[in-house]
């Protein structure tokens, strides 16, 4: 009984410690710049895990891109192939609403993805319905991607049910030239 009594407490904890404190502003004087539009313009590949809440593997893939720009709008082809055989595919549209803000839109996500660039970081926050395979659940992205040189990208993308991490994803990006 005095566990229960103390539940409410884990709760609110844990939702607190699933909290981000990082802020794009931080990152305005960092270089290089980041410029979505600028990296993901033709081809690039990327490597990437997806852990659970534990820190225990689930799933390694990689991605195939190819970015158009058009009429100031990004189209972003995503070609997943995951360790397991599955194959997947995400067209982002992105397009800018002010100076360092976009909005994204893609097949599988719901509603709109806002971002925003500032200095080398990139943060951009979305809903997604994921197949679980007995199911969908919808969750919430968090995704942060720093640019390390001319063609390099590091992505942490946290995923959060109800405030709680549920699992993380971790990828690199690599610009083709």
């Amino acid at each position: 009984m005095y566990w229960f009594k103390k539940l409410p407490y884990f709760i609110i904890i844990f939702t607190l410690l699933g909290c981000s404190n990082m802020k794009i502003e931080n990152f305005a004087n960092a270089k290089p710049e980041f410029n979505l539009m600028e990296f993901f313009e033709g081809k690039v590949q990327a490597w990437g895990i997806v852990e659970d809440r534990f820190g225990n593997l689930r799933r390694q893939f990689t991605v195939d891109m190819t970015g158009v720009i058009e009429n100031d709008t990004l189209t972003l082809e995503e070609d997943f192939v995951y360790a397991d055989g599955e194959i997947d595919k995400r067209i982002w549209k992105f397009s800018k609403f002010d100076e360092k803000s976009y909005k994204g839109l893609a097949n599988d996500i719901i509603g709109e993805a806002v971002a925003k660039e500032q200095g080398n970081a990139f943060n951009m926050k979305y809903k997604m319905d994921l197949d679980l395979g007995f199911g969908e659940l919808r969750v919430n992205f968090n995704d942060w991607m720093f640019r390390i040189d001319e063609s390099t990208i590091i992505n942490k993308a946290t995923i959060n049910k109800f405030g709680l991490n549920i699992a993380t994803v971790t990828l690199f990006f690599r610009k083709k030239n």
